[in-house]
């Protein structure tokens, strides 16, 4: 008889136990935010877009296959010790996944992830090495890296061949932030490779607001482009500051974080000729978004200014597809685990297998918003190509087709950096059985 009550009472606990794992009242998928500080102006549209994609998710579908998505934000304020607070924080609740929204962030908790066998989720930014999905198991930056930015911006300068920028001199005005530093050894590399000078320009945090001695450099070394990797406050600084010294507009290009409409009204004219490589294009007449706008927005479920303009911009549709991408993930991994319940280790195989063709771009309904990738055990970037925007004094327009990038040299760059982050932080695991 103490033989049964024990086996039924081991059975009970067990059962108790094992029931989160049977059912799950709903997907975690936390998201760090910074919706204050010097940044918010750009955080808060593209948090405002990715989270309201989730929303229209749960309105429109109940969830991803019926399980409802749980996309609390945690403020961060683009604070790296604040980011590891949420990260712990976040872990501790459940999360299947953390997207650090910054890549000092992205760097101080990818140590950890491998520990804790979570998946991180940095949507075009992060430490673009992080392509190497046999040393960096547990970390994606799809649909393209910022190397892969800085080699499409090169052979757009160039007219299609970089080396005709051959004796020329390109001045980088970057954050003097890991953000902002990432793209340097790639630039180098091309530098030497194409015959240009590369001149980096560095702008402290304190003086994103006011960069007349980056711009006094500028005008002393008349470089034949600039090319901007700027965020927030300083985006604005760089193109008001660019205007009133009649620098030329159509010398001046920026990454993705560029194409940021509000920065360019500050200017209006006097900003075109203004172009940004772009890994999206805002399409509100697509399918994807006009749910957004029935289920969220007009129902008053969004947190979006609408009378600025917010909904039709490069930011606020950027985060949209930022979680395409990451429900994506989520409907992948539920397949190839038979459920809707998925664990950690799932989403990281659906990270692994995405593959948004032509076919389920349209199915999804973004179809022309960005351009088709697929991620393997491999490849955790996808590598898309972007397009080439341009302002013309009141939008961006797209001004090219899709632009390639140096493959050749981005790829031996990654494995060369990617086993160098695994030596200086040994003994680091690293999952053999992926050698495709």
């Amino acid at each position: 008889m103490k033989t049964m009550l024990k086996a039924a009472l081991l059975a009970t606990i067990a059962a108790g136990l094992a029931a989160p794992a049977v059912a799950q009242d709903a997907l975690q998928l936390p998201n760090m935010s910074y919706r204050t500080g010097p940044f918010a102006a750009t955080g808060t549209p593209h948090m405002n877009g990715q989270l309201d994609y989730m929303t229209m998710l749960n309105e429109r579908d109940g969830g991803i296959n019926g399980v409802p998505v749980a996309f609390e934000e945690c403020e961060t304020g683009y604070n790296t010790e604040k980011g590891v607070e949420c990260y712990e924080k976040t872990k501790s609740e459940g999360a299947l996944v953390t997207q650090p929204w910054s890549t000092g962030i992205t760097l101080q908790v990818l140590p950890q992830t491998n520990v804790d066998e979570i998946t991180v989720y940095a949507p075009g930014y992060g430490f673009s090495a992080m392509q190497d999905g046999k040393v960096f198991q547990w970390a994606f930056n799809p649909p393209t890296s910022y190397w892969d930015g800085a080699s499409m911006i090169v052979n757009a300068l160039g007219d299609g061949n970089p080396d005709n920028l051959n004796g020329q001199k390109i001045a980088f005005l970057h954050l003097d932030h890991p953000y902002g530093k990432e793209p340097i050894p790639l630039l180098e590399q091309l530098a030497e490779k194409h015959g240009f000078t590369l001149l980096p320009i560095p702008v402290g945090l304190t003086e994103m607001q006011n960069q007349s001695a980056q711009w006094l450099q500028i005008r002393r070394e008349r470089p034949d482009f600039v090319v901007m990797w700027g965020w927030g406050a300083m985006n604005a600084g760089a193109v008001t500051e660019a205007a009133k010294t009649r620098y030329p507009m159509d010398q001046f290009v920026s990454v993705w974080w560029g194409a940021h409409e509000p920065d360019l009204r500050l200017i209006g004219e006097e900003g075109q000729g203004f172009r940004a490589l772009s890994w999206n294009f805002p399409r509100s007449d697509s399918q994807v978004m006009q749910d957004v706008k029935e289920y969220v927005v007009d129902a008053g479920k969004s947190q979006i200014d609408q009378d600025s303009g917010e909904f039709d911009s490069m930011a606020y549709q950027r985060g949209v597809l930022m979680s395409v991408i990451l429900a994506e993930a989520v409907r992948v991994a539920q397949e190839h685990a038979d459920t809707p319940d998925i664990s950690r280790e799932d989403l990281r195989w659906g990270f692994e297998n995405l593959n948004l063709d032509e076919a389920r771009l349209e199915e999804i309904g973004v179809e022309g918003m960005m351009a088709p990738f697929s991620t393997s055990c491999a490849n955790h970037t996808g590598n898309a190509s972007a397009w080439m925007v341009e302002w013309d004094g009141e939008k961006f327009v797209k001004v090219s087709d899709l632009l390639p990038a140096d493959r050749e040299t981005i790829d031996a760059l990654v494995e060369e950096q990617a086993a160098a982050y695994a030596e200086a932080n040994a003994p680091w695991p690293t999952n053999e059985e992926c050698d495709q």
